[in-house]
């Protein structure tokens, strides 16, 4: 730890070991705990470092009659090993405690809205009211702890390669990149805005136009999102670009900061390089594009086994075009209403149905199995290798609805729980653009991704491939990044494709492509999200966990009750009015 003053403290609780039996030091922080045996009082006492338990003689110490959970304290005293039989394994300095000399009460307290202690059970928004308490609990504390880790680690990393941390603004121009955008009214310009970024990307592109050969940043985004699970409103993001830069040197750089944060967190370092499958391998095979690869149960194509079906079902799916795909989810041993409970399930999904079959020693136990001949039969089971006591879940449907019905019954069924080990994958080729009802076309990832061909681009964008390329650990996102567009006519012609004309390109983004018509070098760039991996790495079940000082799903803080109506006044100096409704549910 860093040098002390000795004004409050000459040592850090983590400090008082055995080794140290007999000097004399001097501490401060909290009480954790206070416990009175036949006249003499135990506490532990509680910093940054640790716990360490000391003894406090009431006789010698008024004080110690005073002190109370919480209450904040400077006690110096001499370090002895405790009497045989007292040692605690479960404290790192449980073979030891301190005799205190002076004691000080530096700081009192209220009485507590919950405990400062892993072991009790505490709901969400309590917990957020009081994040500076909630904050104080070791789990919460060893995650601020890998946080700070985490960040320093990318630093050091990324420092070592020659890159350059740069700053971006966060007060930007308004250019929508899917989420909303949040908006800050201007004062000085009245009925003008400035955005929030959702991302630096704009401003990391220009960053290469102007000569910058490695960038990166700790950035802040923003998204004004509807509800949506285990999002934030602002987030933290690792923001990389390179000039003279390819997707090995994404992949290369951002390996390298992975092992080493994992490395600090977690003891030991992944195995790189890192797995690669295309967008197209992985909606294949599990159905979704961040695949969990702790366990198998792939997607099988059973087209082949069913291509002569007289099973009415199936014919008509294979004549329309649709596909019949399946998985096995091996040995669930599940009852005929737990059965009835996944067809439902796949139902909410989207799926028309689903189809069971149960590998018994006969053959295939299904309501369906009567209506397949035995080559389907004995196809099937081949197919899968299965053996007696596998469950078969197939789904006839279209390519995309299918797949996308039997990756979730996937996780559901297979997903391994409270297991800490790490499957990283790089999922490569996305589509350029995604085709939306009545053949509309958005970006995949953002409009300024480069395609893999132009040409096929032009003449085919329902199926065009990008240069891009997303993180994916244990079934979630980490982040995403692309080789860039660094021609402009290239640019312009994703902007006529997308049904951005001339006059819109340039109120939305003229400002940046006129960057690139000053000799932009080719590049490339990835953004990780610093909140997931930090989540997946502490095993916790929320980003909201490895937040210092998160929102609510909802987008608020129970802690400062933000976001809050200000004054008339504040708005008539923005130049801002609330339509009449606004005011009426705001009770004014």
């Amino acid at each position: 730890m860093a040098e002390l003053d000795g004004i409050y403290r000459d040592a850090y609780a983590g400090e008082v070991t055995a080794e140290r039996v007999g000097e004399t030091v001097r501490l401060a922080g909290w009480v954790s705990r206070r416990r009175d045996h036949g006249g003499i009082v135990f506490i532990d006492l509680r910093d940054a470092t640790g716990i360490v338990q000391a003894v406090i003689d009431p006789e010698q110490h008024a004080a110690a009659h005073q002190l109370k959970m919480e209450y904040v304290i400077s006690a110096e005293g001499q370090i002895r090993k405790r009497p045989e039989g007292t040692e605690n394994p479960d404290m790192a300095t449980g073979q030891v405690e301190i005799t205190v000399s002076e004691l000080e009460i530096l700081s009192t307290a209220d009485t507590l809205p919950f405990m400062i202690d892993d072991r009790v059970d505490v709901e969400e928004l309590i917990r957020l009211e009081y994040r500076y308490l909630d904050l104080r609990r070791p789990r919460m504390a060893a995650n601020l702890r890998a946080r700070s880790t985490a960040l320093r680690a990318m630093r050091e990393v990324l420092d070592e390669r020659g890159f350059m941390e740069v700053d971006t603004p966060t007060l930007i121009r308004s250019t929508p990149e899917g989420a909303r955008d949040m908006l800050v009214p201007s004062r000085l310009r009245k009925g003008s805005f400035y955005a929030l970024p959702q991302s630096p990307q704009l401003f990391k592109q220009l960053l290469m136009v102007a000569g910058v050969d490695r960038y990166y940043q700790v950035a802040r985004c923003y998204r004004d999102e509807d509800f949506r699970s285990d999002r934030q409103v602002e987030f933290t993001q690792l923001d990389v670009e390179g000039a003279f830069w390819g997707r090995e040197g994404v992949f290369a750089t951002f390996e390298a900061v992975i092992v080493e944060v994992v490395r600090l967190l977690r003891g030991s370092a992944p195995t790189i390089p890192f797995p690669r499958m295309t967008w197209k391998e992985v909606m294949d095979a599990y159905g979704t594009d961040k695949p969990d690869l702790r366990f198998g149960m792939q997607i099988h194509d059973l087209g082949a086994v069913f291509a002569d079906s007289g099973f009415g079902v199936f014919s008509s799916v294979l004549a329309q075009g649709g596909s019949i795909k399946g998985i096995n989810a091996g040995k669930q041993g599940l009852s005929r209403s737990g059965l009835d409970g996944l067809v439902e399930r796949a139902r909410q999904l989207g799926a028309k149905g689903l189809v069971w079959f149960i590998v018994e020693e006969a053959g295939l136990r299904s309501p369906v199995a009567k209506f397949l001949s035995e080559d389907e039969r004995s196809g099937l089971i081949g197919e899968f290798g299965a053996t007696e006591g596998d469950l078969l879940l197939l789904a006839a449907d279209t390519p995309r609805t299918a797949a996308a019905v039997l990756g979730q019954l996937r996780i559901d069924l297979g997903a391994p729980q409270g297991h800490d080990e790490l499957s990283f994958l790089w999922v490569t080729d996305f589509p350029v653009f995604e085709v939306g009802d009545g053949g509309t076309l958005t970006p995949a990832h953002h409009p300024f991704t480069a395609p893999l061909d132009v040409d096929e681009m032009r003449d085919t964008p329902e199926t065009a491939i990008s240069q891009s390329y997303d993180l994916v650990l244990n079934g979630s996102e980490l982040g995403s990044g692309s080789v860039r567009i660094h021609d402009p006519s290239v640019q312009r012609q994703v902007f006529e494709i997308l049904g951005i004309t001339d006059e819109d390109a340039e109120r939305r983004f003229g400002w940046f492509v006129k960057g690139l018509r000053f000799g932009t070098p080719p590049h490339a760039g990835f953004a990780l999200g610093v909140d997931r991996l930090l989540a997946l790495l502490q095993q916790e079940r929320s980003i909201r966990e490895v937040i210092p000082f998160p929102k609510t799903q909802t987008g608020l803080d129970p802690m400062s009750g933000s976001p809050t109506p200000v004054d008339d006044i504040q708005l008539e100096e923005l130049g801002v009015e609330l339509r009449p409704e606004v005011k009426a549910e705001l009770g004014g």
